[in-house]
């Protein structure tokens, strides 16, 4: 044991530290207001303060820090999607979790050990081969596994040979993992404060003035501040928000559920899906199975949880790995996903000239924390949108260029 550490254990008096620096005062103005205190927010005020020397940035976040979906999500990083724009941007992401420890000083316990979606019919096999060959453009690691495959990355799943949800093979994404989202938010929160980014928790967005098609002031419940430029980063409240500043966007909630098991003993070393059971598995470093599936079936801004979610979600994993039927539940959550009509989300410029888009992330936000930190960061410092998120702006749906992944996510919606 080092002897430094010996000395502060068996000291009288511990000088205390704080990775985040209690909240401030609000200042009158800010270079940069950043609307929500949540992963894609600390990220983008991360960026702005030590890429690009914007630290004269205000992140304002209504409850606690990383309180919304970023607590709430089932931590799953990958870049398997459909269209080449969303491959091309999600692949990114994951590069940048690769580094994210060593980037940020900040151990986010990244663990990259694959994911595994599952083939129940010949026609979702099909369709894993277009998802293959659109990643291997885009150089992901993607490729269509047979039965025999399947059963050796996962020996322990239920193969159900000529039962109704009989195993055909998968779709193996080696480059997907895991990461601590409460880490990822802290280590992005932690770097941006030391460049002398403020964060205000228990800040409330009131109202948004505006004038000549630009932002002049943010009103919150602890008093009004001038804003230069402003990130919208809000999500399952992201609609609101925007409402306060004058912009319709296309985006509807519906609650996102999961739940966790009690400790177990490692048996599942990578992300386990099946689209037909609308259903996934992973185990966590603690041992817990944490047990995800598809947003409800209705609209509804609320985070509470439901009975017929959890007997949903039992169901699929009990299919998958029978022998979890004794195994106690810990706790059961919801998220609110922000939905868009093509499930691709809306990045970049908006009706007003200096108000910037980070929405509609629906049920893949946390994987996208990096990526849309920096670019969003970027669109900021430049006055323009990066090509990697032109795809993405809200003029899409006025040129009907969309970008549809629905289907693409672990369990369908």
């Amino acid at each position: 044991m080092p002897f430094a550490l010996l000395r502060y254990g068996l000291r009288n008096r511990h000088e205390p530290f704080r990775d985040i620096p209690a909240t401030p005062d609000l200042k009158p103005s800010y270079d940069v207001v950043i609307i929500g205190g949540g992963g894609h927010g600390l990220a983008a005020a991360y960026y702005l303060s030590n890429h690009h020397g914007i630290r004269s940035v205000a992140v304002l976040e209504k409850g606690y820090l990383a309180g919304g979906n970023t607590a709430r999500n089932t931590t799953t990083v990958r870049s398997n999607y459909l269209t080449a724009e969303s491959i091309r941007f999600y692949k990114e992401g994951v590069e940048l979790f690769e580094t994210m420890s060593q980037d940020l000083g900040f151990n986010v316990m990244f663990s990259q050990r694959g994911q595994l979606t599952l083939a129940h019919s010949d026609a979702t096999l099909r369709s894993f081969h277009l998802r293959a060959e659109m990643g291997k453009l885009a150089g992901a690691r993607i490729e269509v596994v047979d039965a025999q495959s399947v059963r050796a990355l996962c020996p322990l799943v239920n193969m159900d040979e000529g039962g109704q949800h009989e195993i055909l093979g998968g779709l193996w994404h080696a480059d997907g993992g895991t990461a601590r989202h409460d880490a990822v938010a802290w280590g992005y929160a932690k770097r941006a404060a030391e460049k002398g980014v403020e964060i205000h928790q228990r800040t409330t967005v009131t109202g948004i003035r505006t004038a000549n098609d630009k932002v002049t002031e943010i009103e919150t419940d602890r008093g009004t501040i001038r804003a230069g430029q402003v990130i919208q980063a809000a999500g399952g409240l992201n609609g609101q928000v925007a409402e306060l500043a004058g912009i319709r966007l296309p985006i509807r909630c519906f609650p996102l559920q999961a739940m966790v098991t009690q400790p177990l003993k490692p048996f599942l070393d990578t992300l386990v899906s099946s689209a037909n059971l609308h259903t996934y598995l992973v185990q966590s470093s603690r041992g817990e199975i944490v047990v995800g599936g598809g947003s409800d079936p209705y609209q509804l801004a609320s985070t509470r949880s439901t009975f017929d979610q959890k007997e949903h979600l039992a169901h699929g994993a009990l299919q998958l790995f029978p022998f979890l039927h004794n195994v106690k539940l810990l706790r059961q959550w919801a998220g609110i996903t922000d939905m868009t009509p093509d499930y691709s989300p809306i990045m970049g410029t908006s009706p007003l000239s200096n108000y910037w888009l980070d929405t509609g992330w629906g049920t893949w936000g946390f994987k996208a924390t990096p990526v849309a930190g920096k670019y969003l960061a970027q669109c900021v410092a430049t006055g323009k949108t990066s090509d990697i998120l032109a795809p993405f702006a809200l003029t899409r749906f006025d040129r009907f260029a969309l970008l549809n992944e629905m289907g693409a996510t672990a369990a369908s919606h």
